[in-house]
């Protein structure tokens, strides 16, 4: 486990998140554009992961660098660092406190550091491999829930895959007496069923840089995932289907009979 890699992630990410609540207390100044559809991006995006940038060019200059906002960096260590600077901008724009930053660091076929920063609550969600997962310095771990009506499943939305994926999604854990949560942040709900407070999470795609590190830290936890394979993850982005043991099947057939049948590249 690279100690110091994670020990400057979790500091890293502090940092970061002070910044980024820096911008929030003044959105009235922020310059905000559209990217796409429901996608949106601010300075405090940019300037918040121009400063997770500079930090890890300087404390790690052989690491590579895969962010949202910036071009990709190789590197020559085997660690690459994944970083999501704001995740839940169009709430973040719009006052909504549900957003935060998430740093994953992966070497080869696997991610080996997490952290989510969630400043508004004071949170960080944390974990390296094999060393379990936190929530500042309390463990964390999955729900005990047996059934999909004990609690409550995050459903993902996003642009890029048919709205019907979310849909069908939704209709179909409804049909099965759960309860679906959407807050817009992809990284807190993950983060959330990492800690137990959602029984699962699905979403049909979503980007490296916003559910890698909510992975690791909710597999640390003793959630059950469906495999990602993070070399095309990086990438192509990645279906994501999370859930606590004892729903995590239920959870499983819903994705599978919802979403509609990832594309090959």
């Amino acid at each position: 486990m690279a100690t110091d890699r994670y020990d400057f992630a979790c500091t890293l990410a502090h940092k970061a998140g002070n910044l980024a609540m820096d911008y929030f207390r003044r959105l009235d100044t922020l310059t905000v554009t559209a990217k796409g559809h429901q996608d949106l991006v601010s300075e405090a995006d940019r300037d918040v992961e121009t400063l997770i940038r500079r930090e890890l060019a300087a404390a790690f200059p052989d690491d590579g660098i895969v962010g949202e906002e910036h071009g990709a960096v190789e590197g020559t260590s085997g660690y690459t660092w994944v970083i999501d600077p704001i995740d839940g901008t169009a709430n973040f724009v719009s006052g909504i406190p549900q957003w935060c930053v998430i740093l994953a660091c992966v070497r080869g076929n696997e991610t080996v550091i997490g952290v989510i920063r969630d400043p508004i609550a004071g949170e960080t969600f944390k974990s390296a491999r094999g060393q379990g997962a936190y929530v500042n310095d309390r463990p964390i771990s999955a729900s005990p829930s047996r059934t999909l009506t004990e609690g409550s499943v995050g459903v993902g939305f996003n642009g890029r895959t048919e709205a019907s994926d979310a849909i069908n999604a939704i209709g179909a854990l409804v049909s099965a007496g759960g309860v679906f949560f959407r807050n817009a942040s992809g990284g807190l709900m993950l983060a959330y069923a990492a800690s137990g407070r959602l029984i699962g999470y699905v979403e049909s795609h979503m980007n490296a840089w916003d559910c890698l590190a909510g992975i690791l830290i909710a597999e640390e936890a003793g959630n059950v995932s469906v495999p990602v394979h993070v070399p095309s993850a990086l990438h192509q982005g990645t279906r994501v289907v999370v859930g606590a043991p004892g729903v995590f099947d239920d959870i499983k057939t819903i994705a599978d009979t919802s979403f509609a049948p990832v594309v090959a590249a």
